[in-house]
């Protein structure tokens, strides 16, 4: 009986040791990631908010192929231009025209790559309501017929937003590549 008990008492120390010292390391789960401070997909995501997160959401759209984060950045009275190089003028299209075109483009293609280069010039005006910034850019896109697509250039772009809390949306965007 003195063995059995015992046995007993060693088995309830064993286990009370093992709660104690798995308390004692704050129920660490050495499978689990640590809890982070703030949005773990904030740099995948992008601040809407910040210039940066912008260009960081514009080219997710891209890579992506999202159609629906592409419309998000746009404003309403958006406006593309480029030149025409063969006839020489500019020429334009507005948001209905970019989101179909662009919506097209993701449709046939299989990858797209979208690196973003140096500023090349800011400027802030309005109270923070309105930034124009031209950034050099590279890409890379492949095409479902098998053709590959590289360039690079600079774009012009001037965001707008309604008030310093709203994400920003782009208003202009002036092609300034030499294709």
């Amino acid at each position: 009986m003195v063995e059995k008990r015992t046995k007993t008492c060693s088995n309830r120390a064993a286990v009370y040791a093992i709660l104690v010292f798995s308390l004692g390391i704050g129920g660490c789960n050495p499978f689990a990631p640590a809890v982070v401070e703030g949005d773990p997909f904030g740099d995948l995501l992008g601040d809407p908010k910040s210039v940066e997160g912008f260009f960081t959401n514009f080219r997710n759209a891209y890579e992506l192929r999202d159609i629906v984060l592409y419309e998000t950045l746009l404003d309403s009275s958006f406006v593309f231009t480029y030149h025409d190089f063969d006839s020489q003028i500019d020429r334009e299209w507005r948001f209905a025209q970019e989101l179909e075109s662009t919506r097209r483009l993701f449709q046939s293609t299989t990858f797209g790559r979208l690196q973003w280069n140096q500023i090349l010039s800011q400027d802030v005006f309005a109270n923070g309501l309105q930034s124009r910034i031209v950034r050099s850019f590279n890409i890379a896109i492949s095409l479902e017929t098998g053709e590959d697509f590289q360039t690079d250039g600079n774009v012009n772009f001037v965001l707008v937003r309604s008030d310093t809390l709203d994400s920003w949306r782009l208003l202009s965007w002036r092609d300034e590549s030499e294709f």
